[in-house]
């Protein structure tokens, strides 16, 4: 249960409602197990009443008032008890869920590449209900649990102690049965878990995709692959369930073996006489009947437990996980100033591919500069190096000469406006997605959506469809095509008035008339701010004031447009095959 550790914080925060279900469950349980001095005395009145030794019966009516009263002040302070327990889990629960969610949101693009959507998904979801079970259910039932049994253990005390031992004598067997299985139990548990994660990324990957599947015609292949997925987490959830059906049964037997125990030695102990009345049978049939719960609950509990401290030690793993990008301050950035690269170098960790070799270039404020070369030369790490995505392997990057790994992130990337590559919309209004740059709050970006919209040439576009901004664009933009998917992400980026621009072959999927105005209209909005265009068309960049031409990470040209073109090399062959 070390892995569990990690929840007393959210118990410390919920201390007095903890207490006070604890305290619920204490007076429930005294209320409830105290009928059984009524029923031995009742049983006893009865006893008298069939000899002929007592024939009033007041007493009796007496005894089932009490009886009623103590039945119902139980059952008052039993869902006073849930109340408290089971809310406070789901209090806790969604805690844990917004500290997970705030921690991935902390965890650099690293750890986003070695770990996929569904495996995320799976731990802030379904690993998290699985905790919620022990912070509540199990919780409570285990408290009761030892109520319960101290206090039946003070009643039976009272009465006889030889019968006491009677019932308890299965215990140290049940104990050593309990913590093997539940060790087993945790084993299968992980294994259950790790395949639903695999069953979640399967879903999440092929419902992303699906227009990819579809058109490949591989419905069937995939229906496949998700099916073996299946059996195999079918096979280790019934290996768990197997495990767990075959504890129940062997608790109620141990429970059942100590009623026996009564019944027999009772009624020896009453035939010889060492034992006045036989309402003390009565009151121990009824006293192991109200631990038949709690003792047949103890597989059901281990089984919440374990499968809660595999869940967590999933958990414990991504929040142990500390992110490689950090903030290193909280002053705030003046202006980002010009913009050096210094012999940076930089290989991807996981792949070990080096992107970049000993890379240095400038960018003054106000310059554009353009980067340019074949696919694969290294152009988009330039883009994730300057919104500092990663640290540099070699050599240093400074904004107004700080280096960038002393500058408050947060503050450089909100005076960056940056257009990916890969374009992402957010299920929501066409309008929310472009003001989504915009960082003020409360203010309706009405004016400055609609302008940003028109400077991206998509404005036309979106008063077309029928409800204009408001639409709602489907998961990943999936109904829009990829060129206004693109433009409705360069006016996300030029809405927010950065002071660096990078726009990372973010003209791909629009006609060239259409780049031709977008670029126009880019000059006027980039004056007297750096920007940084990434681009596989010359007609993109040659406007730049410099151009870097990039081959295998090298920088290998360098220049304006005719500069370049005078130079008759790589970046003069890209110019004469795309002027063909």
């Amino acid at each position: 249960m070390r892995s569990l550790k990690y929840l007393n914080k959210y118990f410390l925060r919920y201390k007095v409602r903890l207490l006070l279900g604890f305290l619920f469950v204490a007076i429930s349980n005294v209320l409830m197990i105290a009928q059984s001095d009524y029923i031995k005395k009742a049983t006893d009145k009865f006893e008298k009443i069939v000899k002929g030794e007592n024939t009033d019966k007041n007493e009796l009516i007496m005894y089932a008032v009490y009886l009623l009263l103590l039945a119902l002040g139980g059952g008052f302070f039993m869902f006073l008890k849930r109340q408290f327990l089971i809310v406070l889990s789901r209090l806790i629960e969604a805690d844990l869920k917004n500290d997970i969610y705030t921690h991935y949101q902390q965890l650099d693009i690293n750890f986003y590449k070695r770990n996929n959507t569904g495996d995320l998904m799976n731990r802030i979801s379904e690993d998290v209900s699985r905790v919620r079970m022990y912070i509540g259910p199990a919780v409570m039932y285990i408290v009761d649990t030892f109520f319960t049994i101290a206090t039946s253990l003070f009643f039976m005390l009272r009465q006889d102690a030889f019968l006491t031992m009677i019932v308890f004598i299965p215990l140290p067997l049940l104990s050593y049965v309990i913590f093997k299985v539940s060790d087993l139990i945790n084993k299968k548990s992980t294994a259950v878990q790790e395949n639903l994660s695999e069953l979640t990324s399967q879903s999440q990957e092929s419902f992303s995709g699906i227009r990819v599947i579809k058109a490949y015609s591989k419905e069937n292949f995939f229906s496949s692959l998700f099916s073996k997925k299946v059996s195999k987490y079918r096979e280790a959830a019934l290996s768990m369930s197997r495990t767990e059906a075959a504890f129940h049964p062997f608790i109620t037997l141990m429970i059942g073996l100590s009623l026996i125990a009564v019944v027999y030695f009772g009624g020896r102990q009453y035939i010889k006489g060492e034992i006045l009345g036989i309402g003390i049978i009565t009151q121990f049939i009824f006293l192991v009947y109200k631990l038949t719960w709690p003792f047949a609950s103890l597989g059901w509990i281990t089984s919440l437990v374990q499968r809660a401290a595999a869940s967590q030690t999933r958990i414990n793993e991504f929040l142990q996980t500390k992110p490689e990008i950090v903030n290193p301050t909280n002053e705030e950035l003046k202006e980002l100033g010009t913009v050096r690269f210094s012999n940076v170098s930089f290989t991807y960790p996981d792949t070990g591919i080096k992107a970049l070799k000993n890379i240095s270039f400038e960018l003054k404020r106000g310059e554009t500069v353009a980067i340019t070369g074949p696919t694969g030369s290294g152009k988009s790490t330039v883009a994730s190096l300057l919104t500092r995505m990663y640290d540099v392997g070699s050599g240093e990057i400074s904004f107004a000469g700080a280096p960038v790994s002393k500058i408050n992130l947060h503050a450089l990337r909100r005076k960056t406006g940056y257009v990916p590559q890969e374009v992402f919309l957010f299920s929501d209004s066409i309008k929310n997605n472009i003001a989504f740059g915009l960082h003020a709050k409360g203010a309706d970006p009405g004016d400055r959506v609609v302008q940003a919209a028109k400077d991206a040439e998509v404005h036309d576009n979106i008063t077309g469809f029928p409800e204009t901004y408001e639409t709602v664009v489907g998961e990943r933009g999936v109904t829009l095509s990829g060129g206004q998917k693109q433009r409705i992400s360069i006016a996300r980026a030029i809405i927010k008035d950065p002071e660096l621009l990078i726009f990372d072959d973010c003209l791909s999927a629009v006609d060239t008339e259409t780049e031709d105005r977008i670029v126009t209209n880019l000059k006027r909005i980039m004056q007297g701010k750096s920007s940084v265009i990434i681009s596989h068309r010359i007609s993109s960049i040659k406007h730049a004031d410099r151009i870097i031409y990039l081959k295998n990470g090298e920088i290998t040209e360098q220049g304006s447009h005719e500069e370049l073109i005078a130079l008759n090399g790589d970046y003069a062959e890209l110019n004469r095959l795309q002027a063909l």
